[in-house]
């Protein structure tokens, strides 16, 4: 009898099964799509297919051109924008194809995020795997997805009219969006299931996690820097490391007045400021993995051991892009590496609150 009662006792202690296990799970599988969707993002605005689609239809233009008057009603309407006119005359309608599909990718791949995000949240509704507290929370991420879609077009129509290229501060607007929903569809997956470890064992704050939260707010910075590069494609130029120009500090960073529109439209002041942040950047790295060495936390070392070597990574990607002349595969590889490096941040961050 004794036993019996014994094992009753037990069994309501011992854990039972994870119903947010599949939850965590398709968040993880939403981050990397996004993470592939931003690859995507940096193919198009390289091939300078970012312009070739001139409307914005949400629902009808998941299906693309099917005939050749569908084709011929694209390219009549991509004629009809400066960045035809002025740069892309030469092109048929076959060559016009080639960019068409890189930006309709992009856009259907975003749709595809949307289902992705929108079916297995009815479902784990349905089968009652979300608390009333974290639906409302997923749900908020949903539209910010949705409110990205809209980020996007945004963007491309401001080149549309007078440009030949979409705006530096809207790209930078759309990637800086893209990169927190990451963040944010990350620290909700690391969470799930913490909060009884937070009430049984709070965590301090330790000097390295301060230090972390500061390289994480580094590293979205380093990210907006790098989409104002892309915008204004000025890592086509200026490609000597470690000089510029045959110097330190290059001579032509406050030429353009007021002087703030240097920071995000002189090509020689907005790459310079992406270097030299990035060398702060690691610098504050390679004092994270100093501090780590002194700490006799485990679970924290590897952390900043992992993100060091993800910087490490990152600033030798760039060097390369650079000095290369930005070779589609490497830059891709470089933002995308900034992403990787953002989201393992959070993820640390998340981790180490338990």
């Amino acid at each position: 009898m004794t036993l019996s009662v014994q094992s009753a006792i037990d069994s309501l202690d011992a854990p039972g099964p994870d119903r947010l296990a599949p939850v965590r799970i398709w968040l993880f599988v939403l981050a990397a799509a996004i993470l592939v969707m931003v690859a995507i993002g940096g193919i198009t605005r390289l091939t300078d297919s970012g312009l070739s689609i001139t409307s914005w239809k949400p629902i009808s233009g998941i299906i693309p051109p099917l005939t050749d008057a569908d084709w011929q009603a694209e390219y009549d309407a991509y004629k009809q924008i400066p960045e035809f006119t002025r740069q892309n005359s030469w092109m048929s309608v076959e060559d016009f194809k080639s960019i068409f599909w890189w930006e309709w990718s992009h856009r259907f791949f975003g749709r595809m995020i949307g289902f992705l995000f929108a079916v297995p949240f009815l479902v784990f509704l349905f089968q009652r795997r979300l608390s009333w507290r974290l639906a409302p929370s997923l749900a908020a991420l949903f539209v910010l997805g949705g409110f990205q879609g809209f980020l996007g077009w945004w963007m491309v129509s401001s080149g549309l009219s007078e440009r030949v290229d979409v705006s530096q501060y809207r790209l930078a607007a759309h990637l800086g969006a893209a990169s927190l929903l990451y963040a944010a569809i990350i620290w909700v997956a690391m969470r799930l299931g913490a909060d009884s470890l937070d009430r049984r064992a709070p965590r301090p704050l330790t000097p390295l996690r301060k230090l972390m939260w500061l390289l994480l707010a580094m590293v979205f910075i380093q990210i907006i820097l790098g989409a104002f590069v892309a915008g204004l494609d000025a890592g086509f130029g200026f490609n000597t490391w470690p000089l510029m120009e045959g110097k330190w500090i290059p001579d032509g960073l406050g030429d353009l007045q007021p002087v703030w529109r240097n920071l995000f439209e002189n090509l020689l002041t907005v790459q310079f400021d992406h270097r030299v942040f990035a060398y702060l950047v690691g610098v504050v790295a390679l004092f994270g993995l100093i501090l780590s060495l002194t700490s006799d936390d485990s679970r924290q070392n590897q952390w900043m051991k992992t993100i060091f070597l993800l910087v490490l990574a990152q600033i030798m990607l760039g060097i390369l892009t650079l000095v290369l002349v930005v070779p589609i595969p490497l830059a891709v590889a470089h933002q995308s590496m900034a992403l990787l490096l953002f989201g393992t941040l959070v993820a640390s961050l998340a981790d180490l609150r338990r």
